[in-house]
């Protein structure tokens, strides 16, 4: 397997090699940037596997930075570092297309298990082909469900979109405004209305397992609850 490329913008020197020396010790290929500015410029030379960016930096701040670098990739996982613990810091860092969030002080344990976690989805990406959804068996190419009766549940395109992207990041937000852009295209409040529709019908085609939930964060986005 190829060694995963992993990005880190910390403009904290002292901080930045202590992350950098514990993730090369868990033989991840680490690049070090002092600002986001340069982080921006080695990501598109370099297109890492991940990406670790401190919210507050100098010239460029990591928030910045991501929305910038989500222009062309909505895919490449990201993780915010931040001593902030304001909710709003942690809805702007979703809303840019983080996908975690660490605040500092933190362990470097607890870094990489968050770093693998995002990891795993990498793999998942390259097997669309049958998920485990709680008590389901997700078949995304066929776009269909399948439950422990092994009876088959139909699902339209966009019901199957929108069912990967949640799963894809279960238990935790799925940002609205990104997935609008991503599945219709757009985001107004007309397909927002859209995907409220496409919500309740997926919850309806999931009551069968009580496990599964798909909760409203008021204001930011969905987030599938799944054991």
């Amino acid at each position: 397997m190829d060694t995963i490329k992993i990005l880190l913008a910390e403009d904290e020197p002292s901080l930045g090699m202590i992350i950098q020396e514990g993730l090369e010790f868990k033989n991840f290929d680490v690049t070090l940037c002092e600002n986001g500015e340069i982080a921006y410029q080695k990501f598109n030379e370099s297109k890492p596997d991940l990406l670790i960016l401190d919210v507050m930096m100098p010239v460029m701040d990591g928030i910045t930075l991501l929305k910038k670098i989500r222009e062309t990739d909505t895919v490449t996982p990201a993780i915010f570092l931040t001593a902030k613990s304001q909710t709003k810091d942690v809805v702007d860092g979703f809303l840019s297309g983080g996908n975690d969030y660490l605040k500092k002080p933190f362990s470097m344990e607890e870094l990489i298990v968050r770093v693998n976690s995002l990891l795993d989805r990498i793999k998942t990406k390259h097997n669309k082909e049958k998920l485990s959804l709680g008590k389901f068996i997700f078949n995304y190419k066929r776009q269909k469900i399948i439950d422990s009766d092994n009876i088959e549940i139909p699902l339209t395109s966009r019901e199957s979109e929108l069912l990967y992207h949640l799963l894809e990041r279960k238990n935790e937000v799925l940002d609205r405004s990104f997935i609008l852009k991503k599945i219709w295209g757009q985001d107004d409040f007309f397909t927002a209305r859209s995907m409220d529709v496409y919500i309740s019908k997926l919850r309806k085609k999931l009551k069968k397992d009580s496990t599964l939930e798909i909760v409203n964060i008021r204001g930011v986005g969905y987030k599938l609850m799944c054991e």
